[in-house]
């Protein structure tokens, strides 16, 4: 009787032990269990740590809440300005709502990654070039709502999505570099002309005042020869002084009277 009994809570013992052990279930931390009994959703949201279901019967269903970054492929389209380019672009989004992600859409990946597609081809026709190129935060705002809207419904949130590159045909990028340059050169040309009228402007001043002062010419004389002779490899040829031509015609129209004895 007593090995019957013993034989018994053998059983029961084992059987209890395949029974937790098909019923057991971890969760992770970043994880949440959504339960199915007989193809029904069953209960809360299981949390994160140890759970139990029923064998056979419950189908537990882990949901990853992690935030997911999914590239975006390369879409062509033609710009509001008529350019053809390529945008590529990446989505960071994450499951907010399990039981949604996984009774409200089929698979909740390849949805967000098919509506961020479609997003991102009409924002680019409805974008000009220069907005893609320089106004790029303003267009991952409106990317960004353009893809939540539907999203909010499956249980998803978008967090953020960037445009990483767009690219340009060869043509076009030759004729952006030729107006690049033509812009530079213009606006050297401009500065070149703002600083001749400028200097110009100084020296008709300084030529009025060397006018009144005609001994300031030959200061600016010697300056430009101390100028030259300190270089050491050329041959100054001074000119006669200015001055004195002026003195000796001076004199000869003035001879001295001869001293009467």
């Amino acid at each position: 009787m007593v090995e019957e009994l013993l034989t018994a809570a053998a059983a029961v013992g084992s059987a209890g032990v395949l029974y937790v052990a098909a019923a057991a279930r971890v969760v992770r931390q970043y994880e949440r269990g959504v339960v199915f009994r007989l193809g029904r959703l069953a209960g809360e949201v299981r949390g994160p740590g140890f759970t139990m279901i029923v064998p056979f019967v419950d189908r537990l269903h882990k949901v990853n809440l992690q935030i997911v970054t999914l590239p975006v492929p390369a879409q062509e389209g033609i710009t509001r300005d008529n350019v053809t380019v390529r945008v590529d672009a990446v989505v960071y989004f994450k499951v907010v709502d399990a039981a949604n992600a996984l009774v409200r859409v089929e698979d909740y990946r390849f949805a967000v990654s098919q509506m961020a597609q479609t997003s991102l081809r009409s924002i680019i026709g409805k974008s000009d070039l220069d907005d893609l190129l320089s106004d790029r935060e303003k267009l991952n705002q409106g990317l960004e709502l353009m893809i939540d809207s539907p999203a909010v419904g499956w249980g998803v949130q978008i967090d953020r999505v960037e445009i990483k590159d767009v690219s340009l045909p060869d043509t076009m990028k030759r004729s952006m570099a030729r107006q690049a340059e033509a812009d530079r050169e213009r606006r050297a040309r401009v500065i070149n002309a703002d600083a001749e009228l400028q200097a110009s402007k100084v020296l008709a001043e300084a030529a009025r005042q060397m006018s009144e002062t005609p001994a300031a010419l030959q200061l600016r004389l010697l300056q430009t020869v101390v100028a030259v002779a300190a270089e050491k490899n050329s041959t100054l040829v001074l000119p006669f002084p200015v001055e004195l031509l002026r003195f000796l015609e001076k004199a000869q129209e003035h001879p001295e009277q001869p001293v009467e004895r």
